[in-house]
């Protein structure tokens, strides 16, 4: 029977979303395995996650610095010879700095990982942060940050998480200075408190065979120990700053950067789910209408978002935008318009459920394999949350209505309460 593409077909509802429940193993020396097996490509990837230490103010960089280099030899081997090893047999070795949390990820073939996975061991517990490397990256990274400084949106982001997250690891913006005072012993010391099992989360995700785990258990849990005390990965509490309006001109500026944003709630508040369909009716998505005014209509920009960001120790509601510098006041008065909006009027019936199926699509979307529901797990997971979560907020999501919405609005989206960064021409 042929099908008629004259018609549009049956708009089916998402009523429900399943998550894969991962197996929870604790090795003797404390580091957690969480494992989400399936039964595909003979693939793995492996996460090793650590918790950042605590900002140190007067070396702001020990966290970032350490992630940067720690592939960059060890006792045993070369940077050249860590890499062509994981390259001869398929893998991918990387290692991120985050926020509250820095990993190291392996890809690996399962048949390879006899040689990929004591790579990884070497690079955990034998790293020697060079010195010849160190002074390059330290080169380096001044040259990229000259370069960044010259671009209105990396200043924008920087004044205004300053302004939101103070004298924090949330808030900090490395100088020149900062990198120059880099030191190897430091790095080091950091490196030893940092990479051990009772800071480590292991998340394994692919065709786990029984030979993998031993592997990981002989590797990871027998001959890796925790010596001295458990280091302190608390962080200091954030203090915002006082000022609102932050304006860096730019005389000869053909655009201008615009962040703001106000504190808001991470994902641990019972509000977070019902924040979320509000932002993406406010600019969380390519119909959002921040888009449909300052882009289609004012064409002021070429695109506008908002987002919350959920850290774990703060969170932060914002809206980034580069638009033209000679409609910048234009742009912010709109914006103000548009949050003021949400607040004194209902938002439509159809408008709210086009954005409530493009979230809950987009849900369903994003778990198209094993890895995604490692990812989703991981979410929730550092939150301190279960995966129970999610069913709260697809509930919410199909739930929430109009009226709640504009409660919250009034409650959150206070443009006097917003910080204001430009940077350009206003």
């Amino acid at each position: 029977m042929a099908i008629d593409r004259t018609i549009a077909p049956e708009f089916k509802a998402i009523n429900d979303i399943s998550l894969i429940e991962p197996q929870h193993i604790k090795l003797a020396n404390g580091c957690n395995v969480f494992c989400f097996s399936s039964s595909g490509q003979e693939l793995l990837r492996m996460e090793w996650f650590f918790g950042n230490l605590r900002f140190n103010k007067a070396k702001p960089l020990l966290n970032q610095a350490t992630m940067a280099l720690l592939t960059e030899g060890t006792h045993n081997y070369t940077s050249t010879q860590i890499a062509d090893k994981i390259d001869f047999y398929g893998a991918f070795l990387q290692a991120e700095y985050g926020f509250d949390h820095s990993q190291v990820t392996l890809f690996s073939l399962n048949k390879h990982l006899s040689e990929t996975l004591p790579m990884v061991k070497e690079v955990l517990t034998n790293a020697i942060f060079p010195q010849k490397e160190v002074e390059t990256y330290v080169r380096n990274q001044q040259q990229k940050l000259q370069v960044s400084l010259q671009k209105n949106d990396v200043v924008a982001r920087r004044v205004f998480n300053k302004a939101l997250n103070g004298d924090t690891i949330y808030g900090f913006a490395a100088e020149a200075a900062d990198y120059q005072a880099l030191d190897r012993a430091d790095l080091l010391e950091h490196y030893k408190h940092m990479f051990r099992p009772d800071n480590c989360t292991l998340i394994i995700a692919g065709k786990i065979e029984d030979q993998a785990l031993e592997m990981i258990n002989d590797l990871f849990g027998k001959s890796w120990e925790n010596i001295g005390d458990k280091p302190d990965t608390t962080q200091p509490e954030v203090v915002r700053n006082a000022e609102h309006f932050y304006y860096v001109e730019k005389a000869d500026a053909l655009q201008s950067a615009i962040r703001l944003g106000v504190p808001a709630v991470n994902r641990t508040h019972p509000d977070f789910p019902a924040l979320q369909v509000l932002n993406t009716v406010l600019g969380g998505y390519f119909g959002s209408r921040l888009m449909a005014n300052i882009r289609e209509d004012k064409g002021y920009t070429y695109g506008i978002g908002s987002g919350i960001s959920s850290l774990k120790h703060s969170a932060t509601w914002f809206i980034a935008s580069e638009v033209g510098a000679d409609v910048c006041k234009a742009a912010v008065a709109e914006v103000e318009k548009e949050l003021n909006l949400l607040k004194t009027e209902l938002i439509g019936d159809d408008e709210l459920a086009l954005v409530k199926n493009y979230m809950l699509g987009s849900l369903l979307g994003s778990l198209e394999n094993i890895f995604s529901h490692a990812d989703k797990f991981k979410n929730v997971y550092f939150a301190g949350l279960g995966l129970d979560y999610y069913k709260r907020y697809t509930e919410t999501v199909k739930s929430v209505t109009a009226e709640s919405l504009q409660e919250l609005a009034g409650q959150y989206l206070n443009f006097d309460n917003f910080y204001k960064v430009i940077v350009g021409k206003y």
